[in-house]
């Protein structure tokens, strides 16, 4: 490969183009009209406009992105995540203009893509699959399945198309709404019932695999700390993964990539209950947002093992078999946490990033940045790698707190709070964490951060982009409140 068409934006696209630039290899970005100024344009060797902001314009538009591919001598694309990462379609067409495909083959990806058919398949080869039944509607799927039970949608994520169900009248009320979410959100309306876990924690196993049938365990993510169903913090590794859980873990993992003929980087699911038992929940078939965990825990560069597993190259014998210190991550995202985590836009009118030993900030925005309503409004991701889980604690809660966002709302002091919570420090966490959880409130910003907001909002940018109809309010507690803390 010598010219890599990166088809994605934020911070991912920064950190594939990074990538290419280390290992000498060119690259290509692509941008919407919205992303003209975006950080992840100016780091490309190239930068092709390809349509306005809404995202089935522009980054969803499979013929123009081979049209950029084509124009600028590509010979190989990257999907990133999210978009068109999970696109079997996307993958078969780069493939059939002739151009590698960084990712794995489109028939892993459809193999994998739907929930019903990948849990058959999981079970056929040995990994284990919470007890379930795809016959929804017949009179003795609860008796199959037992209560609590959960409807899902096959085609479904992040918790869209799915209701727990604790009583028999709840269940055909709950088939029909995720029915109706389903169709609308993934345009595919089938269902299946399963089990419902009480209390566990979300383990999920980074996976490899190259051109010549060789797939291996890189390790566990902790990922249990979600808010509706969405990842908040990641860790690597799990607090409660004995080395004999994660061989366990790992060989399951690798029969259910193996199942399917997977090449490249994945990411098998599981569910840890209580009882240590884990279950597969589903496969993504993608780079993780939460990939720098494993990178700084396990002292592996994923994004280079991907373009050079693409490029032909098979596995190095030296995977490490074990973590050499512990990473924790965390997503800052646009979004006032006190006013129901409602989506904030505007410009960021000054942003520093926190450093020191074990931090590391994956970010697609700078000052000046517009955070604006077309795309998701994470922002970055900080990670803190420690010798020990108190130690990247520790240094994640420092960085946060270090950390300047003024112009948008930010989730920062929630992130602080949440790290700061005996629970937390002693990992006693799991998939309902957070939504049950009473979280302190935040403290009162220093005087000085208060007045560094006031002359922001006095600056004439500030008025200029609060005229476009942006939210530009600093977050006060993004520079630096947490200090009185530490």
């Amino acid at each position: 490969m010598k010219r890599v068409l990166v088809a994605n934006r934020g911070e991912i696209a920064v950190r594939v183009l990074r990538a290419c630039r280390t290992l000498g290899i060119g690259s290509v970005a692509v941008y919407s009209e919205a992303d003209a100024g975006a950080r992840h344009v100016r780091l490309a060797d190239e930068a092709v406009l390809i349509g306005p902001a809404p995202a089935a314009e522009s980054y969803l538009s499979i013929p123009k992105l081979l049209a950029a591919a084509r124009a600028t001598g590509a010979d190989s694309v990257h999907p990133g995540f999210g978009f068109l990462s999970e696109n079997a379609g996307f993958a078969r067409a780069v493939e059939e203009a002739g151009l590698v495909w960084i990712g794995p083959p489109p028939a892993a990806i459809e193999a994998m893509g739907g929930k019903i058919g990948s849990r058959e398949r999981m079970r056929a080869a040995g990994v284990p699959v919470v007890p379930g039944t795809h016959d929804i509607h017949a009179p003795d799927a609860l008796g199959r399945v037992g209560l609590p039970a959960v409807v899902k949608a096959s085609a479904g994520g992040g918790g869209k198309g799915m209701r727990v169900v604790r009583e028999p009248a709840e269940l055909a009320p709950a088939v029909a709404s995720c029915r109706r979410e389903a169709e609308l959100a993934f345009g595919d309306g089938t269902l299946y019932l399963e089990r419902y876990l009480e209390r566990p924690r979300h383990i999920e196993v980074q996976v490899f695999g190259d051109r010549y049938g060789r797939v291996v365990a890189l390790g566990e993510r902790e990922c249990s700390l979600q808010r509706r169903h969405q990842k908040v913090i990641e860790e690597s590794p799990s607090a409660v993964v004995s080395p004999e859980l994660r061989a366990r873990l790992g060989a399951a993992a690798v029969r259910a990539a193996a199942a399917v003929g997977y090449v490249n980087a994945g990411t098998v699911e599981f569910l840890l209950a209580p009882t240590g038992e884990f279950y597969f929940l589903e496969m993504n078939t993608r780079l993780q947002v939460e990939h720098p965990v494993t990178e700084e825990a396990w002292g592996l560069d994923l994004v280079a093992l991907q373009l050079a597993v693409a490029a032909g190259e098979p596995l190095p014998d030296t995977i490490p078999l074990a973590p050499s210190a512990h990473a924790i991550e965390a997503r800052v995202y646009a979004e006032d946490a006190e006013n129901g985590f409602l989506p904030q836009t505007g410009t960021i009118l000054d942003y520093e990033e926190p450093a020191g030993p074990g931090i590391r900030v994956d970010s697609g925005v700078e000052k000046g940045s517009v955070v604006g309503v077309d795309y998701d409004p994470m922002l970055a991701k900080v990670v803190a790698r420690g010798g020990s889980r108190e130690e990247a604690r520790r240094r994640l809660r420092a960085a946060l707190a270090d950390m300047v966002v003024l112009g948008v709302t930010t989730n920062l002091s929630y992130l602080a709070r949440v790290l700061s919570t005996d629970a937390f420090a002693r990992a006693e966490i799991d998939t309902g964490f957070l939504e049950r959880t009473e979280l302190p409130p935040p403290p009162v910003p220093p005087v000085d951060v208060l007045a560094a907001a006031a002359r922001a909002l006095a600056a004439p940018e500030t008025a200029a982009a609060s005229s476009g109809g942006g939210a530009a309010f600093p977050d006060p507690f993004a520079a630096g409140a947490f200090r009185v803390l530490a």
